[in-house]
């Protein structure tokens, strides 16, 4: 019968682990439940933001409510240094992560507040459908269609009086005065034939500049101005280089800032042109004698025989040369005796 040989006790585990993945990272996740903070992979993974931009992102979504976060405050925390600091805080500003507003207090002065956003695409969005979703501006009134209200209590209820039995009790009643249009499309054509030319410019504007995409809303309501510049008789090249250039980098409102430049910048009418406007003095009449030009004779061909050219100076349409044999003949002939 064969020896056995007796099973040999298992060695201890390598060092080595066995992972799905062949290389990159491999995360260990543990779960958390408190002290943590969501941060989206738009931040995380932000193709234009720079590290320190990331990072200062992350820590300053990380602090409780009125922490401070200037550069000052941010320059003790890190080892950065504070200018590092400032451009990664402009970086997010640019990117609407980060939003400085100046406020003023009760106490009358003014603070400079900073707002961060977690999710700043989808705060736009949501501002953005809560302006489509507002409702229409009550169209203006005039005072005679207003129904006089007589007050009484609460609990009894509103009882009107008729404004035609008001006048003929002798009461003065206003007279009716033409309301004006509530609705902007009957008011627009009325005001200037520019409007669908200005309404173009503005919504073309994101072709030149990616900053000055505006909303349907905000090119309605800036058209009125542009319509200004082009009665006043400036040209379409002349309102865009008027709201297009020197703009700043940080630019929070674009709608805010063309308004400001549309209203700032309004050229003045141009005034009619009078007649002869280009002449100095008064223009020229009927009766005004002008002096001859010495230089305006006309050129002719002699008339002696030769083929010269000369300008028309005398009675005679000889050139000097003919005219000098002519008076040499004359003085040759034989004077006849009678």
């Amino acid at each position: 019968m064969a020896a056995t040989k007796p099973i040999a006790a298992p060695g201890p585990t390598s060092g080595v682990r066995r992972n799905a993945t062949r290389s990159g990272v491999t995360h260990v996740r543990a779960y958390q439940s408190s002290h943590y903070t969501i941060i989206g992979n738009h931040l995380a993974q932000h193709r234009a933001l720079s590290l320190v931009a990331i990072g200062l992102a992350v820590h300053i979504l990380s602090l409780p409510q009125g922490a401070p976060v200037d550069i000052r405050s941010l320059a003790d925390r890190f080892p950065e240094g504070r200018d590092r600091i400032a451009f990664g805080l402009r970086e997010l500003e640019a990117h609407g992560y980060l939003e400085r507003v100046r406020e003023r207090t009760d106490g009358g002065r003014f603070v400079t507040r900073t707002y961060a956003h977690n999710a700043p695409a989808l705060t736009r969005r949501r501002a953005e459908a809560a302006e489509v979703r507002e409702e229409p501006a009550v169209p203006a009134v005039t005072v005679a269609s207003i129904t006089p209200v007589v007050s009484v209590a609460p609990a009894v209820p509103v009882t009107t009086v008729d404004a035609v039995g008001v006048e003929a009790a002798g009461d003065p009643v206003a007279e009716e005065a033409p309301s004006p249009p509530s609705d902007v499309s009957e008011r627009e054509p009325l005001m200037s034939g520019h409007r669908d030319k200005a309404f173009a410019l503005l919504a073309g504007l994101r072709r030149i500049d990616d900053r000055f995409t505006l909303s349907r809303k905000d090119v309605e309501s800036l058209t009125p101005a542009v319509v200004g510049w082009f009665d006043n008789g400036a040209s379409r090249a002349a309102v865009i280089h008027a709201m297009t250039a020197d703009v700043p980098v940080l630019l929070k409102s674009p709608a805010g800032f063309l308004a400001h430049r549309l209203r700032e910048g309004l050229p003045p009418p141009l005034s009619a042109l009078p007649p002869y406007a280009d002449l100095p003095g008064d223009p020229p009449t009927a009766a005004a004698s002008i002096p001859p030009n010495p230089w305006s004779d006309p050129w002719t061909d002699c008339e002696g025989g030769c083929t010269r050219v000369f300008r028309e100076s005398a009675p005679v349409k000889c050139c000097r040369d003919c005219r000098a044999r002519r008076v040499a003949a004359s003085l040759k002939s034989p004077v006849r005796t009678v």
